[in-house]
């Protein structure tokens, strides 16, 4: 089984290659055209070892093989204690446990931190994220039904939470 870490900036080119394999070839994320290098650099530095916004990666050796992040969810302030979560795995990678890994430690990590609620937004159809969500007691809230647009396809998303 990988490791478990917070990213480092070495993991950067391989953390943008498997962002944009998801730009590229599904729905997971809304960007329609692949990311470049300082857009990673600048999300990446929005991510610390501490505090309630943290990027983790599972390698196996100098392999990142998935991330897991908890970003801020709206700049307001009264959203300081809600997190956005994300995750990515390597495509070779999945239906391996990987994202487990990845989601136990971020959620464990995020105890400690003033955090009180989690929130993630599911591309559907999604049935593998879902589960991996439902396994971690996120609940479903609700769909925002074709509410974006990427190439020919309106896409919906199921918005899930969990409290921390």
């Amino acid at each position: 089984m990988p490791i478990v870490r917070p990213a480092h900036r070495s993991d950067l080119g391989q953390l943008l290659a498997l962002y944009n394999h998801y730009v590229r070839y599904s729905n997971a994320t809304f960007d329609t055209g692949p990311v470049s290098l300082e857009n990673r650099v600048a999300w990446f530095e929005t991510f610390a070892e501490v505090g309630p916004h943290r990027l983790l990666v599972a390698a196996d050796g100098d392999a990142v093989l998935g991330c897991a992040s908890s970003s801020s969810y709206r700049n307001h302030p009264a959203f300081a204690r809600t997190v956005e979560v994300g995750i990515y795995i390597d495509p070779e990678c999945r239906m391996r446990g990987i994202g487990s890994e990845l989601y136990g430690a971020l959620f464990e990590q995020l105890r400690s931190e003033p955090v009180h609620l989690a929130v993630a937004a599911i591309a559907l159809p999604n049935d593998a994220s879902l589960a991996l969500h439902r396994k971690f007691d996120f609940v479903e809230v609700g769909v925002f039904e074709e509410y974006a647009r990427k190439g020919r396809a309106h896409i919906s998303s199921m918005w899930m939470q969990r409290r921390i």
